[in-house]
């Protein structure tokens, strides 16, 4: 598996960055780790186990990124104000910064001419990033694979509300969202894809409610709800990948 390493300065964080690329052709993915996690953890928790077949056929390459949740989503003891701000400096690294670069390695590696769309992917928190960044940014991200999210950003950030909050609940801001929105048309032309178990420490509710609300709005998001059984845990990530990934490439 051909892999290449980054590391460049970001103007948004004031400070450098590192990004792994693996794969050598076909539709870029950016995965976020999970919480507190860095750009290394796609391999050192063997997610190229799944997506291995794929990334070596050049059906797809994975990008991965580090998180800023350490002093964002996870510091609840901080003052809520700059860390929500704080991390919408991180989403505007990723969407600015890191969505360009992409699609830019993107045309290089496959010889193509345009603005790909990328595919955001993740696992509990970083499912629930993955999530906003495809539901605020469909011009960008043209797929999804979310696995086991917390879709209300009290998670983080208690009961603590200003607008950027808002803007990272996808519960909150889809249930507002009108049923007209331009966007919708976007979430439909795409392929997005919820899964998430009900076994131990799993947290379907949210999830559950995107569901609904889907329904209502007629967004054609596909979320699936896997059994009781079904842990949140890496062991069960590998499995939804294996079932879901075709999907997701067709």
């Amino acid at each position: 598996m051909e892999t290449f390493y980054y590391r460049e300065y970001s103007p948004n964080l004031s400070r450098d960055m590192e990004i792994k690329r693996y794969g050598h052709a076909g539709r870029p993915v950016l995965f976020i780790p999970c919480q507190n996690g860095r750009f290394y953890d796609f391999e050192n928790f063997r997610m190229t186990d799944p997506w291995g077949p794929y990334i070596e056929s050049g059906r797809c390459m994975v990008f991965s990124v580090d998180t800023m949740d350490a002093e964002t989503w996870s510091d609840t003891s901080g003052d809520p104000s700059w860390r929500i701000q704080r991390h919408e400096q991180w989403m505007r690294f990723l969407t600015d910064e890191v969505a360009p670069f992409i699609q830019y390695e993107a045309n290089r590696l496959n010889g193509w001419d345009g603005q790909p769309g990328i595919i955001a992917f993740g696992c509990s928190l970083g499912a629930t990033h993955a999530a906003n960044l495809f539901f605020r940014r469909p011009d960008l991200f043209r797929g999804l694979l979310a696995l086991s999210g917390i879709y209300t950003a009290s998670y983080g950030f208690g009961s603590f509300s200003n607008t950027e909050v808002y803007l990272n609940s996808p519960v909150d801001y889809l249930r507002g969202m009108p049923a007209d929105h331009p966007y919708i048309a976007q979430y439909n032309t795409a392929r997005a894809i919820m899964v998430c178990g009900q076994g131990a420490w799993e947290l379907p509710d949210t999830t559950i409610a995107l569901r609904q609300i889907f329904e209502e709005k007629g967004i054609g998001v596909w979320v699936d709800l896997w059994g009781y059984d079904c842990a949140h845990d890496w062991d069960w990530w590998y499995r939804q990948c294996d079932y879901h990934i075709p999907h997701l490439l067709d």
